[in-house]
């Protein structure tokens, strides 16, 4: 026979006699009555229906629940046993049970954080190995620093996490090991007595000795105070106090020792300190400094000047403050109260001041059209051979270009050329007295003009807090102020001829002075001038100017406008003869015409940004740096049939990260060098490089 068979038989056998068994046993006992279990390699479904007769529960198991159970008791149990019996072999086998709302649900481990389960606080109500979930609120502990300390007394396929608005742990886990759990985070959630502590310092500067301090007490290899046993030390400045948090007494009173042997006054009633500046000058802060000590040394000695008692000065009241500006630092001599309160200011002055990125959006658009029309005739009228002649005609002066080159008289008589434009001439010789001239006897002018200009500056500007920035893009021109010449000697020839020039910046001038406030207004003192050449004369250059000087308040990012120029000018001239140039037809042989209009619209547009940290610098940069590449490619790259492609150079790529790193360690460079060697000696083969522009 099969031996698949068989097991197939054997299995019914045994399955089909625990079912008579039960069957014979159950009618003939209580729910309160204990039983016997024996069960061997029986079915899991019929094992949870044979314990549901005995304990009165209602199962639902899951199909995926397969597998057989071995469970054998010596002597009768009850039946609350027997379940809790039931539930901890299913648990061996990878199963759960999740109790709730009348049913016990049977199913696989991993899909039981996701079912309905009793739910209780900080106390767990029940035992056993049956799914429950805790809500477990903190009081003084950190719930997500809790999480990963307890999630290896979790089970794999149930679940841990924090909420932190609340500080609470919820926790999806056998009844059983949420009693353990709960114990373990009352033991942790206490408040530390030791936590917080002020010690106060009396003869050494609190700020410095904090410095010392935390370099001592440093974790040897970390970061920053991340370990249990780490200290974090402060400074009061108002009170000259040190400020210390440390979850180790031992650490707390080994700093408290050490304070106390390093808070000894100072032999000589001052001593001599040397303070590194980090951002403020250290020339122009002596000279705070200075006037600060000075007026503190007076207020401290009026109470022994009065009672009659003297005291050597050595210096301001035995107080000297010197600048060393090649190393940006300060050096002081001071008694001990003194220089504790000069460290507490230079720590609040020595800060990093913030920037102001001002862009500035210059646009000018200009549209000029004219038009000019005229006929002018000279010749002679009536002509009588050796006596008279009568000699008539028009001649006009005005015009777009005013001048001798749109004048008859003047086109006849010098070498002059016509000005711009259709010019038609008609050129007669005529005798007069006998004699044979050649002129011109009529001319008809006709010129329009059109010029557009489209003119868009930004300039940018980076500056510091309070420090003026100036940019001038243009030309520096010459302009003549005077000259002289001496003439002597017979050939009166000049001696010693000189000119004196002054030369002034013509173009494009931003003056910008910031300041910036903690509200996040910015107050813009500005100078703005836009020039150019207009034209040159014989007493000199002639310029056009258009300046702004103002004093603006503004919010951080937003934009203003300054101001500017709407202007139009329409002009209309005519030349004409009386009488005759009101003729409707005729007329036009006795006028000249002129018309001219100027439209320029001129606005100034300004944008300060404040820049206060190394992250928000390098975005402008990068930003800035972007638009500048987007316009570049932008600009036309036409080909020539004879010179070729004329596509303009790509722009080196920006690499902020590398201009903004922090320079390596000192312990590092041998190792760092030993290590880049090779790379140098191939980079200098290959050519320079290219710092952070690659």
């Amino acid at each position: 026979m099969n031996a698949g068979v068989i097991k197939r038989a054997a299995r019914a056998s045994r399955g089909a006699l625990l079912v008579l068994t039960l069957l014979a046993a159950v009618p003939h006992t209580r729910a309160s009555d204990p039983v016997m279990l024996n069960f061997a390699n029986a079915e899991i479904d019929l094992v949870v229906r044979a314990i549901g007769q005995i304990s009165g529960k209602n199962f639902l198991v899951d199909p995926r629940v397969k597998g057989t159970l071995n469970i054998a008791s010596v002597k009768p149990v009850s039946p609350e046993l027997a379940y809790q019996i039931l539930v901890s072999s299913l648990r061996m086998q990878g199963y759960a049970v999740v109790e709730g709302r009348g049913v016990v649900k049977v199913l696989p481990e991993a899909d039981a954080k996701q079912h309905f389960s009793r739910t209780f606080g900080k106390t767990v109500g029940v035992g056993g190995d049956q799914v429950v979930t805790q809500v477990y609120p903190l009081a003084h502990a950190n719930a997500a620093q809790l999480v990963p300390v307890l999630r290896p007394l979790i089970a794999p396929n149930n679940a841990i996490s924090a909420y932190p608005a609340a500080n609470t742990l919820v926790i999806t886990d056998y009844a059983d090991n949420l009693k353990r759990i709960s114990e373990i985070i009352a033991a942790i959630d206490k408040p530390n007595e030791a936590e917080f502590n002020v010690i106060r310092v009396q003869h050494v500067s609190a700020i410095e000795l904090a410095q010392q301090l935390m370099r001592l007490f440093a974790e040897p290899g970390a970061a920053g105070p991340t370990t249990p046993t780490a200290m974090t030390i402060a400074a009061d400045t108002r009170g000259n106090s040190l400020l210390v948090r440390t979850d180790s007494p031992w650490r707390l009173a080994t700093l408290r020792e050490l304070v106390a042997q390093l808070d000894v006054p100072t032999t000589g009633g001052g001593h001599l300190q040397v303070v590194h500046l980090r951002n403020a000058d250290a020339t122009k802060l002596a000279e705070t400094l200075r006037a600060l000590a000075a007026a503190e040394t007076q207020a401290s000695s009026t109470p022994a000047a009065a009672s009659g008692a003297v005291t050597p000065p050595a210096g301001a009241g035995g107080v000297s403050i010197l600048a060393d500006a090649p190393t940006n630092s300060l050096v002081i001599r001071a008694p001990d109260h003194v220089y504790n309160s000069l460290r507490a200011v230079i720590e609040r002055l020595d800060t990093r001041r913030a920037q102001v990125f001002v862009e500035a959006l210059i646009v000018e658009v200009t549209s000029d059209k004219a038009a000019e029309f005229g006929i002018q005739w000279q010749g002679p009228l009536v002509q009588r051979t050796g006596d008279f002649a009568l000699v008539g005609g028009t001649n006009f002066n005005t015009g777009l270009t005013p001048g001798t080159g749109n004048n008859i008289l003047a086109l006849a008589t010098a070498s002059k050329l016509p000005n711009t434009g259709l010019n038609l001439a008609l050129l007669q010789k005529f005798t007069l007295n006998g004699k044979s001239y050649e002129g011109l006897t009529a001319l008809a002018r006709a010129l329009e003009q059109d010029a557009d200009a489209n003119i868009l500056s930004t300039p940018n500007l980076l500056t510091l807090d309070n420090e003026e920035a100036k940019i001038v893009i243009g030309k520096n021109v010459p302009f003549i102020t005077g000259s002289y010449s001496q003439a002597t000697g017979a050939t009166g020839a000049a001696v010693n001829p000189f000119q004196t020039i002054e030369r002034k910046d013509v173009g494009l001038t931003l003056k910008v002075k910031p300041q910036v406030s903690e509200g996040g207004n910015v107050k813009l003192v500005i100078q703005q001038e836009v020039s150019s050449v207009s034209e040159s004369t014989q007493q000199g250059i002639i310029t056009n100017k258009r300046a702004i000087e103002t004093t603006v308040l503004v919010r951080d990012g937003e934009a203003i406008v300054l101001g500017g120029l709407i202007q139009d000018d329409a002009r209309q001239g005519m030349d004409k003869v009386p009488g005759l140039g009101n003729l409707p037809l005729l007329g036009g042989l006795f006028r000249a015409e002129t018309r001219k209009r100027t439209k320029t619209n001129l606005m100034v547009f300004l944008r300060p940004v404040v820049v206060r940290d190394s992250d928000a610098l390098s975005r402008v940069t990068q930003d800035r740096y972007d638009y500048i590449n987007q316009a570049h490619a932008s600009l036309p790259a036409r080909a020539h049939w004879l010179l070729g492609d004329a596509r303009h150079p790509a722009l080196p790529n920006l690499k902020l990260d590398r201009m903004l790193a922090p320079p390596p360690a000192r312990d590092a460079e041998p190792a760092a060098a030993a290590t880049a060697a090779p790379d140098k000696r191939a980079q200098a083969a290959e050519g320079p490089a290219m710092g952070w522009l690659d």
